[in-house]
């Protein structure tokens, strides 16, 4: 070992010097050169809440609990789907593009009442259906995607709260469904560095026109409020809030910051804003926490917890200021591994029930908004979701009610099938039923259209309990024997939004 140690030295002494050298011979171009610090994102817009809603006053659903988490130091953004210019103006003369341009200004002068400032809007068309899937069309489905992802990178929130995504028998506002789809896929999306790249790319020249330098951004909790009549469904599936509970900084009940917020959207609320002339305070706190609007409290559901915890606590429980790593949503049954036999049971039977479907050579299953949503759970591991069994839908006596429906046939022969249809009393088939044919290795689209009665009619059991709900059946079968049948129960009303 000593032997060698000399030699070691000399080798040491020579990278030694070699290092000087070389670091003399850079070091005059570095030398000038002062450090500088790469652009961090804008923190100005970094939020702890972003709510999606559809229309101006739509976050009314939520603003009860909005003022109590600004109240706590929550920064709180806002993205509606459309600026509600197919609504009604209680105000003016303002119609269509005009109303819309003036329930901007409403909505975010509503929300600074709150202290919320940013606001984007998704320039999607206010859709007067209960169908998702014409709201989502008319929004542009893959634009309006996009654009929420982007502003879900750009605001990096830790919560997004929505509607829930679903039929209910309700308003059932096919806009609200929409901004729920488009949070949840949102949600699932904008933390994937796949997903809308070139929202992640960074500039290539000087005022890069089109890439936009955002980073990827997993939120961290999804919770929903239902669009629905029935809440009994919805309880102890999340967390709810008293609307009673007094602000620390204003000094006021909660249900007040939010209804004075709603009365600022003149052209909605200046009848209700009448109404209230005539009442004294404890008349107007007996409407809003009573009879209507909020009720006592706000109840939420949880959609998807990606940090633990417990179903009905805190909507901040478990979250820390650390970004967490992105999560796809695939195999993602029960929201953040949080799985109980009544979720796992659910996801297991609507797997069973779509392998069993595809699995018949030839079959009828309902389609449309229904069919989209079995599917739309599964895909975003929301199968833990409430969801009405049978299906569901409230419309206007003397409107006409269509059923869409997929038939498939997997055989290699064209087949013979006939539709059948089970009515209420008074209820008349417009089209759709009878004998048809399908061709080898197909699937193609039907629908059974159905005039519904000028007035409510009651004749079944369940129908005398309530006369307004009706259950039809459709039945279809092939060479004697079944293909498919399915249920649907229609509750009749005086006015409600068109299919």
């Amino acid at each position: 070992m000593r032997r060698f140690s000399g030699r070691k030295r000399f080798i040491f002494s020579f990278l030694f010097l070699s290092f000087l050298i070389t670091l003399a011979s850079v070091s005059p171009a570095l030398a000038g050169q002062a450090v500088k610090a790469l652009k961090q994102l804008d923190d100005r817009y970094k939020t702890d809440i972003l709510l999606v809603v559809a229309h101006p006053d739509d976050e009314g659903a939520a603003t009860p609990y909005l003022a109590r988490a600004i109240d706590e130091g929550k920064r709180v953004a806002v993205v509606f789907g459309t600026r509600g210019s197919s609504g009604a103006n209680e105000v003016g003369a303002e119609q269509a593009a005009a109303l819309g341009a003036v329930r901007e200004i409403e909505a975010r002068r509503a929300l600074r009442t709150l202290g919320i400032e940013n606001v984007w809007f998704l320039d999607g068309k206010d859709t007067a259906t209960q169908n998702v899937l014409q709201s989502l069309s008319n929004w542009n489905h893959g634009a309006a995607l996009q654009q929420l992802v982007r502003l879900m990178r750009l605001t990096r929130p830790e919560v997004v709260l929505t509607f829930l995504p679903g039929t209910f028998i309700g308003e059932d506002h096919g806009d609200h469904q929409a901004a729920g789809v488009l949070a949840t896929e949102a949600f699932d999306l904008s933390g994937d560095p796949a997903a809308f790249a070139e929202q992640l790319a960074g500039p290539t020249k000087r005022l890069e026109p089109l890439l936009d330098n955002l980073r990827p951004w997993q939120p961290k909790k999804l919770y929903y409020f239902a669009d629905a009549d029935k809440e009994d469904i919805f309880r102890g599936l999340g967390p709810e809030y008293s609307v009673k509970d007094v602000a620390k900084s204003s000094k006021r009940a909660y249900w007040r910051t939010a209804m004075e917020e709603y009365l600022v959207h003149e052209t909605q609320a200046k009848s209700f804003a009448d109404t209230l002339k005539g009442m004294n305070d404890a008349q107007i706190e007996k409407l809003i926490t009573t009879e209507g609007y909020w009720g006592d409290a706000l109840r939420f559901v949880l959609g998807k917890s990606l940090v633990g915890g417990t179903v009905t606590g805190d909507i901040f429980e478990n979250i820390t200021p650390d970004p967490i790593a992105f999560q796809p949503p695939h195999g993602l049954q029960e929201s953040g591994g949080m799985k109980s036999a009544e979720a796992a049971q659910g996801s297991n039977k609507a797997t069973g029930d779509i392998k069993q479907l595809t699995s018949r050579d030839l079959s009828m299953e309902l389609a449309g908004p229904w069919t989209f949503y079995a599917h739309f759970r599964q895909e975003h591991g929301l199968t833990h979701l409430p969801h009405p069994e049978p299906p569901e839908i409230a419309l206007q006596v003397g409107t006409t009610l269509v059923i869409p429906l997929w038939v498939t046939n997997r055989t290699a022969t064209t087949q013979e099938f006939a539709v059948s249809v089970d009515l209420p009393a008074g209820w008349t088939i417009q089209s759709g039923a009878g004998k048809f044919t399908i061709g080898a290795k197909q699937t193609d689209a039907a629908r059974i259209e159905v005039n519904l009665p000028a007035a409510v009619s009651a004749t079944t059991d369940a129908a005398k309990k309530n006369p307004e709900m009706q259950e039809i059946t459709l039945r279809a079968e092939s060479n004697g024997r079944s293909i498919g049948v399915v249920k649907l129960r229609v509750e009749l009303r005086k006015r409600a939004l068109p299919q």
